[in-house]
């Protein structure tokens, strides 16, 4: 069965859109028929969405952002990352960085864009990550930011019922044009293994979420888990390899 979403005339801001998982988002609402706009640093070369150059982590950027628009019907809290960064040796800065970019953005632009999207019973969608509920040793700053921009959506949930719907996707490993940087030459065969799915997510997988949560109904302060099943634990294959041994029992 084949779920299709129509979004025409709808209005979708879509915060790190212009590549990887946010670019899969803008380009899953765009082909419902909303009207799409992404947000980044830096433009994308060829970009097919309307783009507006701001720094998510900065206020008077994201009130230029938001002032930009007369309507706003869903936004997609999407910017966020982090580079390995074990907490001893590093800047302190960094790690600062890290969370403002992380929890401390996404909760100014609900924020500005609140207005907006109370007028037109709009949603949230927080783009959360697994590493929010486990540990994430060398990104640790990363995981707790993750971990509070849960607890921030299901706040706002409650907060701004019934007028705004505030749900968060809860990303697994992923397989983006960054993913080589952070997995290495495991990204595709190895990493798969290590999920029940038997696959990284792809950023059409993390899209379909985004639709049905964005659309009009009942579901606040949600976390849908888009993971393939989550993570199998090491000791599953030592278990296996012990259960394979001669003499086992």
């Amino acid at each position: 069965m084949t779920v299709t979403y129509d979004y025409t005339g709808k209005s979708v801001l879509v915060t790190g859109g212009t590549r990887g998982i946010g670019a899969g988002i803008a380009r899953a609402f765009h082909e419902a028929g909303a009207h799409v706009a992404v947000c980044a640093r830096n433009p994308a070369p060829g970009g097919e969405f309307r783009f507006v150059q701001a720094d998510v982590r900065v206020p008077e950027d994201v009130e230029r952002l938001v002032a930009g628009f007369d309507r706003l019907d869903v936004v997609v809290n999407n910017a966020g990352g982090s580079p390995y960064a074990p907490l001893e040796g590093t800047s302190p800065r960094l790690h600062a960085r890290v969370i403002e970019l992380n929890l401390t953005a996404p909760l100014l632009v609900a924020q500005h864009a609140y207005p907006l999207l109370a007028a037109a019973r709009g949603a949230i969608v927080m783009i959360g990550s697994a590493s929010g509920t486990r540990p994430s040793p060398g990104t640790s700053a990363y995981g707790a930011a993750k971990a509070g921009l849960h607890h921030l959506a299901r706040c706002l949930a409650a907060e701004w019922a019934p007028d705004v719907r505030v749900n968060t996707v809860v990303v697994g490993l992923a397989a983006t044009e960054s993913a080589a940087g952070h997995y290495g030459e495991h990204g595709d065969g190895r990493l798969g293994a290590a999920i029940p799915a038997g696959r990284l997510a792809t950023p059409a997988d993390v899209a379909q979420a985004c639709l049905w949560l964005a659309a009009p109904g009942y579901v606040t302060g949600a976390e849908v888990r888009v993971d393939g099943g989550g993570e199998i634990p090491y000791w599953r294959h030592l278990a296996a390899e012990v259960g394979r041994a001669p003499g086992s029992s």
